[in-house]
Parts: structure tokens; sequence; C-alpha cells
């Protein structure tokens, strides 16, 4: 049985993560060097990020977990832009 995708449900990191699962509240400063680094990769805007982070705590989750993971994120990106081009 294939799951179905649902609205956006965040997950907790995987144990021994340094990852709190919580989103930052307004925009992350630039590095001082104007270069992103490898661990920059917060948006600023809050359903964005969560996703991102949804898919970088589904690496150590099972490969059916995973794809359910995915899926969400994905719906919730679609759904972002989907706002933004309304506006």
């Amino acid at each position: 049985m294939n799951p179905v995708p649902g609205p956006y449900r965040p997950v907790p990191a995987p144990p021994g993560s340094a990852t709190t699962g919580t989103v930052p509240s307004g925009p992350v400063p630039a590095p001082a060097d104007g270069q992103a680094g490898p661990d920059d990769w917060r948006t600023g805007h809050p359903a964005v990020d969560a996703a991102v982070q949804a898919i970088r705590n589904a690496s150590g989750l099972p490969p059916a977990d995973q794809i359910a993971q995915y899926e969400a994120a994905h719906t919730t990106l679609q759904e972002t832009l989907a706002t933004i081009d309304q506006a």
C-alpha cells in the first residue's frame, strides 16, 4: 500500500541530531563574507524552511517514511508557490 500524501506534518529530528526542529522566526543573517556555506539553507520563509528541514530530517528515517516526508514537503512547497503567484 502506498502512503497517501496529506498536509505537511513536521516530524521531530532523528535521535542524536543537533537539530531542534524549530524554524527561525525571522530571516537568517548572511555570513560576514557574503558567501553561503553548506549549513546556510534557511530562506527566511517559515513554511519553506520547515519543508527543507523535514527533508533534511528524512535522511535518518526508513525509506518508506522518507517518501512520505518528501511528498509532504513537495506539497508544502507547491502550496507556498501557489500563494506567491496569487499575491
